[in-house]
């Protein structure tokens, strides 16, 4: 194998460098001189190194320190990296058709997908499954991603589930035979009243802007005619997915996004005539974990001031990368452009020679700079202003989208014990637990999720039974503050959150995520202020003339 790392980081430089419609050659010389200086180092190591290596871990060192010195997200994926990033987006995978927590080393079904193969078997939201083939995975602190390659397994293979259900010792037994299980992107979709709807993405993949179509025309012909769209926490995901749902939004010929690079000529994204939602009022939600794919998409909507922006400055990824399979089934995501919004701006955050560490703790810093408490702790330079393309409002680059209207983390009902509650899964395995107890009770009493919604009550000795539980946990590392008067002061100023947590948990097992998500919005200071300026058309034509107070 004296040659075989040489010629595997050539192989690799050449494919890399014709891979695409516009194929790139060596066209100068220092471009060939510099490839045949990599090969010769590597094979100088293979040859002369004092001790033996492993020639496919040098090589893929190699193609990582070249690629950590780019930027941020210019990586290398193992097989199972890029298999493991690909399901999401593509939309599905083969596996049983659940959706799970991992709490106290065991395993609860969250959900279990319509017509899956567990739901064929009768599997029920609240199960714990103990054991898989004959293996207890309850208990032994196995990963998560060791679980997943149990339960997962190629459509038609049966394995085999020991399920612990109500907390009764006694495990039932379930074969299930694996099937393709679609990965959803769109979590919630209702209306808010007679004329508003809602709508909550959690990424740009494959299938979402069908999901989005769907949602959206259920929505109209229940008399929708202005729209939340809610992308917090969306990460992002396909370019052409972001496209397709900004084309929904915006008038034809109106420019959504166009990438350049260095070696990729300027390609535009423009808006066809077959947006089904160009009038009507728009609200996007979006925070600092919104990147990518969602900041195209806001920040065409912001740019033509087709809609209002809601929330906390975006992550600011602008940045696009192409997907260059290797011989082996891993991958190099290398970064060939940026992308930028319809007035120019580029909202990629700035970085340094690929520092991930800086780049990731940028949240941090913002957070310790008082920005997710104020908008007026943000700060950009005038070379990075920007006008919007019909009412000339004022907007800037350089760094994720700045919102129209800023809403700041909510601190006022925030405090360690509920911190430690939802970190530790408590309140969780209590509605859990409820669930247990009162599932069939629920049932048989709210036959529509109107009627729980409207009736159902957390009662105070609920809340009590929570803290209790947290107490009697001595599992837990607890913050040795919350004790007596403190905790007691905690549990005041987080009551509501709490008693919103159970509901929403227990209107999730009884209906599914979509009611979930009705119950729990409720409490998110962003949702009800979009609420507000949606339904106020003053304050939401004052937000898109730039002339209102943010």
């Amino acid at each position: 194998m004296k040659q075989s790392v040489f010629a595997c980081v050539l192989i690799l430089t050449l494919h890399a460098c014709s891979y695409g419609q516009n194929k790139i050659t060596f066209g100068h010389a220092h471009s060939s001189a510099a490839v045949q200086k990599v090969g010769m180092a590597i094979t100088a190591v293979e040859n002369l190194y004092v001790d033996e290596l492993n020639g496919n871990k040098l090589a893929e060192d190699a193609i990582i320190g070249l690629l950590e010195k780019l930027d941020p997200h210019s990586n290398y994926m193992t097989p199972e990296e890029v298999k493991e990033m690909n399901e999401p987006l593509q939309g599905n995978f083969d596996g049983i058709g659940i959706q799970f927590n991992m709490l106290t080393d065991t395993l609860y079904v969250i959900q279990v997908i319509p017509g899956g193969p567990s739901e064929k078997v009768g599997i029920l939201t609240g199960d714990r499954i103990i054991k898989v083939n004959d293996t207890l995975i309850a208990g032994v602190k196995m990963k998560n991603t060791d679980i997943m390659s149990r339960l997962r397994g190629p459509k038609g293979t049966e394995v085999n589930v020991k399920v612990m259900r109500n907390r009764n010792p006694k495990l039932l037994n379930f074969k299930i035979v694996r099937d393709k299980i679609p990965i959803y992107s769109l979590d919630a979709s209702y209306m808010v009243d007679a004329v508003t709807g809602y709508i909550k993405l959690n990424r740009f993949s494959a299938t979402t802007h069908d999901e989005f179509k769907t949602a959206l025309d259920k929505l109209m012909r229940q008399g929708m005619q202005n729209l939340i769209l809610d992308l917090q926490n969306n990460g992002g995901g396909y370019l052409g997915a972001a496209i397709a749902i900004a084309n929904e939004f915006l008038k034809q010929g109106s420019l959504i996004v166009y990438t350049e690079g260095a070696h990729q000529k300027r390609e535009d994204a423009v808006a066809s005539n077959k947006g089904a939602m160009q009038n009507g009022r728009l609200v996007v939600i979006v925070d600092e974990s919104s990147a990518s794919a969602s900041e195209i998409v806001s920040g065409a909507i912001q740019d033509w001031d087709r809609g209002v922006i809601v929330g906390r400055r975006t992550f600011g990824k602008g940045l696009v990368q192409r997907a260059i399979p290797l011989l082996d089934g891993s991958m190099i995501r290398l970064t060939i452009a940026r992308y930028y919004t319809p007035t120019g701006r580029s909202i990629q955050k700035p970085y340094e020679n690929g520092n991930q560490e800086r780049y990731n703790q940028d949240l941090i810093d913002r957070y310790n700079r008082g920005e997710m408490i104020s908008a007026d702790s943000i700060h950009f330079p005038d070379s990075l202003k920007y006008s919007t393309l019909v009412d000339k409002r004022t907007v800037y680059g350089g760094g994720g989208i700045m919102p129209d209207y800023f809403v700041p983390v909510d601190t006022a009902r925030a405090s360690t014990l509920l911190r430690e509650l939802n970190s530790n899964g408590i309140t969780y395995k209590y509605a859990t637990q409820l669930n247990d107890t009162k599932r069939k009770t629920y049932k048989k009493q709210y036959r529509t999720f109107e009627d729980f919604n409207k009736n159902f009550t957390v009662m105070d000795q609920m809340l009590n039974e929570v803290v209790d539980s947290y107490r009697k946990d001595t599992t837990l590392h607890k913050d040795d503050s919350l004790s007596g008067d403190r905790l007691a002061k905690d549990l005041l100023k987080s009551a509501s959150i709490i008693k919103m947590q159970i509901k929403a948990l227990v209107a999730r097992d009884i209906f599914g995520e979509n009611e979930y998500y009705q119950v729990i919005n409720k409490i998110l200071d962003p949702y009800n202020k979009a609420i507000e300026i949606i339904a106020d058309e003053k304050i939401y034509n004052k937000l898109l003339s730039g002339k209102s107070e943010r």
